[in-house]
């Protein structure tokens, strides 16, 4: 797994840049949170590490195809988990706010 340790660097101080290592292959990557991307680089190489034992798959180009499917399918998931929950949000509010608003109108009619 991509940790920190000979495989992974720690980022420079006065850089954006790491050096993480996934499936055995090592690569230098950057961005504005080091300590993120070699987090990112863990997920990705346990993905592809449990697609190789599962499948018992050698192809390096397979396993991170299959790797990738399998990120994809979980983002899908939970993409269309959160849009389902927020249908959910809006008709709670809607049923909120015409419920108040029965109540505002016995109120004006007995007021």
């Amino acid at each position: 797994m991509a940790a920190p340790s000979k495989q992974a660097q720690p980022p420079d101080r006065n850089s954006n840049s790491v050096r993480v290592e996934i499936f055995d292959q090592a690569y230098n990557l950057s961005g504005p949170n080091p300590q993120y991307i070699m987090k990112l680089a863990e997920y990705v190489d346990a993905k592809m590490r449990a697609v190789a034992e599962q499948t018992r798959t050698v192809d390096t180009v397979r396993v991170a195809v299959l790797a990738a499917l399998n990120i994809a399918d979980e983002y899908h998931l939970l993409k269309r988990s959160q849009e389902e929950g927020n249908v959910d949000y809006l008709k709670r509010a809607s049923n909120l706010s015409n419920a108040l608003d029965e109540v505002l109108q016995e109120r004006s009619k007995a007021g």
